[in-house]
């Protein structure tokens, strides 16, 4: 982390922790996915720094934030965003989220485009079909199973297990990613497939510029092809880029295209 600062900010009732990098520089504000921490967005981040002021988010119920009893939908960790951006007194900072981490930007964006100068949406959980009630608890349950089997591992093994199941990461994604899977709470599952608004009302609503990044559904991403033209349809202010040979993990699996994709929109919109 070299000289990333490290700190709190108080919003809704509750600590939000977050890591920044510092300096009189553009911000960018990273919302990670679910069961991860800001500090799994390192690689990219060390990437950046030496152009933007970085400000890496744990999420409510994740890394060192408090852990409420409820209220982990996507407008509720937007809120939490939107009280650590007035509380640290950023500048319209662009948001940059992956998988919950998107959802919680496409609401921010939304729901507070004042607050931001655009976003950068890596494989949302923009899908098609969200499947009964029925069906999104059982796939909640399914996750806490699994979570908390996971939690019962030491940090050496869930590296272990995540260096075998994604062989296409840099060897510098698993420690964080590995600590992060030990520190966020349960409750996190109680709200996390409740959907309040559909992506499609959010998009309408975005006023400033977004980058939806998407890659191949046939190795786990989220957003189809047809999700992305229909997006572009709904807001023009929506752009799209593909990337190739990667999954839902696009920066994991292919670092340098996402990379090359994301820095020219960022400089863009700091013109």
């Amino acid at each position: 982390m070299n000289n990333w600062q490290d700190g709190y900010a108080e919003t809704n009732g509750i600590r939000i922790h977050y890591h920044r990098t510092g300096g009189d520089k553009p911000q960018l504000l990273f919302a990670h996915g679910v069961t991860d921490s800001g500090l799994c967005w390192g690689r990219l981040v060390r990437a950046l720094e030496a152009d933007y002021d970085c400000v890496l988010v744990d999420a409510r119920g994740h890394g060192l934030s408090d852990r409420p009893a409820t209220g982990y939908t996507a407008d509720d960790h937007a809120a939490d965003l939107a009280g650590l951006i007035a509380g640290l007194g950023l500048d319209r900072p662009v948001v940059i989220g992956h998988s919950m981490g998107g959802n919680t930007a496409t609401a921010l964006a939304a729901g507070y485009p004042d607050a931001i100068r655009g976003a950068v949406l890596e494989d949302p959980g923009w899908r098609a079909t969200l499947g009964t009630p029925e069906e999104r608890a059982e796939r909640a349950a399914q996750w806490r199973q699994n979570s908390a089997a996971m939690q019962a591992m030491s940090a050496a093994e869930i590296e272990a297990m995540g260096r075998e199941r994604s062989p296409l990461w840099a060897d510098e994604e698993f420690p964080a990613w590995a600590a992060a899977k030990q520190q966020f709470s349960m409750n996190i599952f109680d709200t996390i497939t409740r959907v309040t608004t559909p992506w499609q009302e959010s998009a309408a609503r975005f006023r400033s510029p977004v980058l939806l990044v998407t890659a191949e559904t046939t190795l786990g991403a989220i957003v189809s092809a047809e999700n992305a033209a229909e997006a572009i349809a709904i807001n023009p202010l929506i752009r799209v880029a593909h990337i190739d040979g990667a999954g839902h993990n696009i920066r994991r699996e292919n670092f340098d295209a996402f990379l090359a994709a994301v820095r020219p929109f960022l400089a863009e919109l700091h013109k």
